[in-house]
């Protein structure tokens, strides 16, 4: 069986995978930023592992019998093309590193510490305690929590917010999250977005991104938040409208925002300025290069599962975290 590895993040913990894999295996290491290299190589591949699998792919694979995403989303997996039988499959285990980064931002920004932080450079100590004109910053604890989107993601940020003392409340596509069993003071569908961005002092966006959710996000909604919210992007940066967020910060309509996730991604070696607008020029904003989850807590747990699929595919058994075509 051969398998072909075109995502880097799996780099560090190579003998991890090799080691994993059924006996027979031949593995094959591909750099995701050549896909001339990549078209030759999957013509005799049985499984791809990557993020991106376009149409010439699935036109070139002769033999491909399983697409292996190293991460969640599959937004760049050519399904239309692939041939009968073909399967995909993600994995996650990002949502505890994810979390961390949303409490950790929340704190951050919730509690002014980006001013503090620039202030102090200066030699100003930017605090109530020096400076009677700064009014004392609100703790987590009794804040109100909204999330757009209750998945993975947003259950783990739950848990640890919730033991804070947090609040929380949720919309979700479907509308079906079971608030009461969640510890939550409500949830319902995104026909009560707006009602969600009124209440909140946080508000955490982990939707995935679709058609009916691209801009769901935009400055209605932001001005519902308010000039004390804190907004948490990690989701897509396309889920909230990007003129609107920068205008919504730079006047100070909202308080705060985290972007991990953007409008623009960079070139293959890392460079590329993640959105046309100057989001770099704003004291209240926490700016991190879509990071929030890359731990390699992240990508042991992805590592395991997907050799963990390769030796089912192998045995004939069914796989974990088959993606509904």
């Amino acid at each position: 069986m051969k398998i072909l590895v075109a995502d880097t993040n799996l780099i560090p913990l190579r003998r991890r995978f090799e080691d994993g894999l059924p006996d027979g295996s031949d593995v094959h290491w591909a750099d995701p930023a050549d896909p001339d290299a990549l078209l030759d190589e999957v013509r005799d591949t049985d499984v791809f592992v990557g993020g991106r699998f376009p149409g010439e792919f699935a036109a070139a694979a002769q033999r491909l019998r399983l697409v292996h995403v190293a991460g969640a989303g599959t937004d760049k997996v050519a399904f239309d093309a692939l041939g009968p039988g073909v399967l995909v499959a993600n994995t996650f285990h990002h949502e505890q590193s994810i979390a961390e980064y949303i409490v950790a931002a929340a704190v951050l920004l919730r509690r002014g510490f980006l001013t503090q932080d620039r202030a102090l450079r200066t030699g100003r100590w930017a605090t109530s305690v020096y400076d009677r004109s700064i009014p004392q910053p609100a703790s987590l604890h009794g804040a109100r929590v909204g999330f757009v989107g209750f998945g993975h993601i947003g259950r783990r940020a739950w848990e640890v917010l919730r033991v804070l003392g947090a609040d929380g409340i949720a919309v979700t596509g479907s509308g079906g999250l079971d608030a009461s069993a969640e510890g939550l003071l409500w949830s319902a569908d995104t026909g009560m977005l707006g009602r969600l961005m009124a209440e909140s002092d946080v508000v955490v966006v982990s939707a995935p991104l679709t058609e009916r959710t691209v801009g769901m996000i935009g400055a209605d909604e932001l001005t519902a938040l308010g000039h004390g919210g804190v907004l948490i992007n990690v989701g897509r940066g396309p889920l909230v409208v990007e003129d609107a967020l920068y205008e919504a910060l730079s006047t100070g309509a909202v308080g705060a925002a985290a972007i991990d996730v953007w409008y623009q991604y960079p070139d293959p070696a890392g460079y590329g300025r993640p959105s046309g607008l100057p989001f770099e020029d704003l004291p209240n904003a926490l700016l991190t290069p879509h990071s929030s989850g890359v731990t390699d807590h992240t990508f042991r747990g992805r590592v395991d599962d997907i050799v963990a699929n390769i030796g089912r595919l192998s045995r004939g058994e069914p796989l974990h975290n088959v993606v509904d075509r």
